[in-house]
């Protein structure tokens, strides 16, 4: 547009400097000559004009350049831009030909599995028929013995299996009559001993309180080699008028848990706390809640007991077992982690005396939790001031009395009660725990270990 203009405005210059010299070359046909600087005048304007004219074309030019260069920038830009796409459909058609490539692997294994199918519906069918005709053949033999053995004539029995049968049969009478006269001796035995016991009673002026716990001193027992094992013995379970345990107090009517005073056979009297468990009567021997009991005591007090039966507290292994000597008792275990969920495991047990330091000895029944007590074993109990042979660490590294066998293990019940803050391993190991033998580890809250006998109508 620049140029258009400067175009115009030196044309009409030009055209008049042209006029100029035609009207000077007629007027030099007159007798006065025009100055010669009037022609240098339209000269250098003419100059002038050309210049700017130059100047003109010389910036047309320039942006004529930069135009061009633009436009082969973006010819550049298009071409790299083709070329990355040229690059793409070849990827493309690469990865188009791979998937036909793999279509047709498809197609073909495709084609094998509907032959294969093909093969097994044709197997199929003719094992169903094999089927058939087995069945058939089984109902045809099962018909022919049914046949055979109601055809079958009676073959008289062997004279030597007859007389064995007599001969177990009056082998078999001759117990039972033994058991008769055996049971009969008993309950004599039992109602003199009421007597005895009554006349001790009419001596008595005072009534019966609750005596200082003494040890008593018995000869231990034979490992039970099979759970549940019945005991014939134990028949008589009340000692003046006082029940022989928690059983006993249900059966006559008493069906809520609280204390009550007890009087297993040749024992003192002492009072339990009974727990009704889902209708069946407990004894409750230890009971963890918020740790307000020590447990890391002495022998003579695991021996005796310790605690307040409405709180924390340990029985006493000496009281424990003068229940469990009775009859075969279950051992069942509560536990509450601090998430507030609730585990159990039961166990059918042995319980020896002080003479064996209280060795008990657990096989697994029931439970929800997995089993972290080694069973089928002797466990011994210790306390820090009373180490068994071959236990000499357990009860200082752990805290507490427990049942331990020749290694340590993190099941101590009795141990330091720790709070959920107690995140190392030393105090998780010192306190309430219970690991199971796949590696898991129960941190608890509570816990309960309760006690009851497998046959319930002996307390009747």
């Amino acid at each position: 547009m620049f140029t258009i203009k400067l175009l115009l405005f030196i044309v009409p210059l030009v055209i008049s400097s042209r006029i100029d010299q035609d009207n000077s070359s007629f007027d030099s046909l007159s007798p006065e000559p025009k100055s010669r600087f009037a022609m240098l005048d339209d000269v250098k304007i003419l100059a002038n004009g050309l210049l700017q004219l130059g100047h003109g074309l010389k910036d047309f030019v320039h942006k004529t350049k930069g135009q061009i260069n633009d436009i082969f920038q973006k010819l550049n830009i298009f071409d790299q831009s083709f070329y990355d796409l040229s690059l793409q459909t070849s990827e493309i058609k690469e990865e188009e030909k791979e998937l036909r490539r793999t279509t047709y692997k498809l197609q073909v294994k495709n084609e094998e599995v509907k032959n294969m199918s093909l093969e097994l519906n044709s197997k199929l069918e003719s094992l169903l028929e094999e089927k058939i005709l087995l069945q058939q053949k089984v109902k045809y033999l099962e018909e022919q013995l049914t046949n055979l053995i109601q055809n079958q004539p009676e073959t008289p029995e062997h004279p030597e299996v007859t007389s064995l049968k007599t001969f177990v049969e009056k082998q078999d009478n001759s117990i039972k009559d033994l058991l008769q006269t055996v049971e009969d001796q008993y309950k004599q035995l039992n109602q003199q001993h009421s007597q005895i016991k009554e006349i001790e009673n009419q001596l008595r002026r005072t009534s019966i309180q609750e005596p200082t716990e003494i040890s008593l001193s018995s000869k231990p027992r034979a490992p039970r080699t099979t759970p549940f094992l019945q005991l014939n013995e134990i028949r008589n379970v009340k000692h003046d008028g006082i029940p022989a345990e928690c059983t006993t107090i249900y059966n006559r009517g008493e069906h809520t848990s609280g204390m009550y005073a007890i009087r297993p056979s040749n024992s003192q009297v002492f009072h339990v706390y009974c727990d009704v468990v889902s209708g069946s009567p407990w004894t409750l021997i230890q009971h963890r809640i918020d740790g307000s009991q020590n447990f890391n005591e002495t022998w003579e007090n695991y021996k005796y007991g310790f605690g307040r039966l409405d709180g924390e507290f340990w029985l006493g292994l000496e009281k424990i077992y003068s229940i469990v000597k009775q009859s075969n008792y279950v051992l069942r275990i509560e536990l509450e982690d601090w998430k507030d969920n609730k585990h159990y495991i039961e166990y059918s047990f042995y319980l020896g005396n002080h003479e064996t330091n209280y060795t008990l000895h657990l096989v697994a029944i029931t439970g929800n939790v997995p089993n972290a007590i080694p069973e089928n074993k002797d466990l011994v109990f210790s306390t820090w001031d009373h180490k068994a042979k071959g236990h000499f660490n357990c009860p200082e590294g752990y805290s507490g009395g427990w049942w331990w066998h020749d290694e340590c293990g993190e099941n101590n019940l009795n141990g330091k009660y720790n709070k959920p803050r107690a995140k190392s391993k030393p105090e998780r190991r010192r306190g309430l725990s219970w690991k199971s033998q796949n590696g898991r580890l129960y941190s608890i809250k509570s816990t309960k270990m309760l006690i009851h006998p497998t046959d319930s109508e002996s307390f009747e």
